[in-house]
């Protein structure tokens, strides 16, 4: 790769990073690990990314974000749906966790540990208000499917927890 092709992927990333997700604003699609690929093409920005979960309906809508995004730096874009290999909370940077924390949002435990969450066999999600580890489910599904709803018996406050998809 060129210095100028790692400028103009540089670029891309860069315009990529100010587009939110529409679901949880304080994150980027960057941060959420939702971009697969970014490169110019015969002119033309090709973007591809995988939704959080199949039939997500925010990807309609971040894929105009993108288009307009690009559009606003002066480049025409195309968005591609890639499903396989799938979405995974893995993608998401520890950055995104951090302003997931920060916005309320409890961040994805562990595979086993999401598990047990979310069965009710554990208490181990981490109140994002108070930081106290005595918190119940209180619905397999919060705000969106990706979220289960939990509230802290310590602080008295409801929040979501983004479950642990692998």
């Amino acid at each position: 790769m060129t210095t100028t092709e790692r400028h103009i992927d540089q670029q891309l990333f860069e315009i990529l990073e100010t587009v939110s997700d529409p679901e949880i604003p304080v994150l980027s699609i960057m941060e959420m690990g939702v971009v697969r690929s970014a490169k110019l093409v015969n002119g033309i920005v090709e973007v591809e990314i995988t939704p959080t979960y199949s039939g997500c309906p925010a990807m309609d809508v971040i894929g105009d974000d993108i288009k307009s995004a690009f559009k606003a730096k002066g480049y025409e874009a195309k968005v591609d749906l890639i499903l396989s290999p799938a979405w995974t909370t893995d993608w998401i940077t520890t950055k995104g966790r951090t302003a997931l924390e920060k916005y309320g949002i409890a961040s994805p435990l562990d595979a086993l540990a999401d598990k047990e969450a979310l069965l009710g066999n554990k208490k181990v999600v981490k109140c994002p208000q108070c930081g106290s580890l005595n918190t119940n489910l209180i619905s397999q599904f919060g705000s969106t499917a990706c979220k289960a709803l939990f509230k802290c018996e310590d602080c008295l406050e409801p929040f979501d927890y983004f479950k642990c998809l692998k």
